[in-house]
């Protein structure tokens, strides 16, 4: 009797052996907690790519909504105080808008060089195209073979 009932318990509860800890954090006040949601759902998470922290369940994404909520909670910091942190501790990449400098130039830039690659090659494909002459020879030929 006791192994069936140990099975439906093990069935039951398995879907819950998949399913990520939820965060919980505590707040002084909504303003607080406001300016925690609008941080993380600014940031990107360095594993998942292009995933922000808020809907990310990866290890290092609860590492940095933990390290932003110490840094708006406890240490008391501003939002571009904590931007700045987090972007010189994880680089450019967990910004979802990099800053304009000189290593993010190709960033900015690519996009407008593969425009601009694009019109020129259809430009010099509609310059280069070759239209079909036929010789006098050719068009009577293909008038006797259409009649």
């Amino acid at each position: 009797m006791a192994a069936p009932a140990a099975l439906t318990f093990l069935l039951c509860c398995w879907p819950a052996w998949g399913a990520s800890p939820v965060d919980v954090y505590e707040f002084p006040d909504a303003e607080a907690e406001a300016r925690f949601r609008a941080l993380i759902a600014e940031f990107r998470c360095p594993k998942c790519l292009n995933t922000n922290l808020a809907g990310s369940d990866a290890p290092i994404a609860q590492d940095l909504r933990a390290a932003v909520h110490r840094l708006v909670v406890r240490e008391g910091l501003s939002d571009a105080e904590v931007r700045d942190y987090l972007q010189a501790r994880y680089g450019d990449f967990v910004l979802y808008d990099p800053p304009l400098k000189a290593a993010t130039l190709v960033l900015w830039g690519a996009p407008v060089l593969f425009v601009l690659a694009g019109l020129g090659l259809i430009a010099w494909r509609l310059q280069h195209q070759r239209s079909a002459h036929l010789s006098d020879a050719d068009q009577a030929r293909l008038a006797n073979i259409l009649d």
